[in-house]
């Protein structure tokens, strides 16, 4: 690809050099259960009092960045706080958010927002929620933001057999987002 306005050849890293990068500048480690790679930005000194929520004390907010590889994804999961994601870089990603009602919905996070794609979808405290990048993609950098702050006591996985029996029309991506 030329550069027209220095007439001179771009060099495109690899995906995957440019994804171990992406993983060593920012600390990225993988995601226990959940799957994927992240790394803790942003915890706050502030703490919400075990009077304020019915949890606990928890920090007042956190942040992480999170990474999706063709490898990876996102298992099925619910928190107990609201959780809003942010898209940085690389490939569209389908974020399923399965709601209580029985209804769901997908979301594309991705930087072509004149396809529909969004840089930012808010998940609902109590939506279960997976993620993964869209076929063909290499990587998505993205991170996320929670008030109050995540506490790994108040996220539940997903059972595929459960959540197949409430959230029938979305049996495929749930089967892509459990644990068998």
């Amino acid at each position: 690809m030329r550069d027209k306005q220095a007439g001179t050849r771009r060099v495109h890293r690899r995906p995957i050099k440019l994804v171990e990068a992406v993983k060593k500048r920012l600390g990225l480690k993988p995601l226990p259960v959940e799957g994927g790679y992240f790394a803790e930005s942003y915890r706050s000194k502030d703490v919400l009092g075990a009077g304020a929520i019915d949890r606990g004390p928890r920090a007042l907010s956190t942040a992480i960045y999170y990474l999706l590889t063709p490898d990876t994804c996102s298992r099925l999961h619910r928190l107990a706080s609201d959780e809003i994601y942010h898209f940085y870089l690389g490939d569209p990603v389908e974020l399923l958010q399965l709601l209580p009602d029985g209804t769901g919905r997908t979301i594309i996070l991705g930087a072509d927002m004149g396809r529909g794609m969004v840089v930012q979808a808010v998940v609902p405290r109590g939506v279960w929620q997976g993620s993964r990048l869209r076929r063909g993609g290499k990587f998505a950098l993205m991170g996320t933001t929670m008030a109050p702050g995540f506490d790994p006591a108040d996220c539940q996985f997903g059972d595929r057999v459960l959540l197949t029996r409430t959230y029938r029309q979305w049996r495929a991506q749930i089967a892509r987002l459990t644990a068998e």
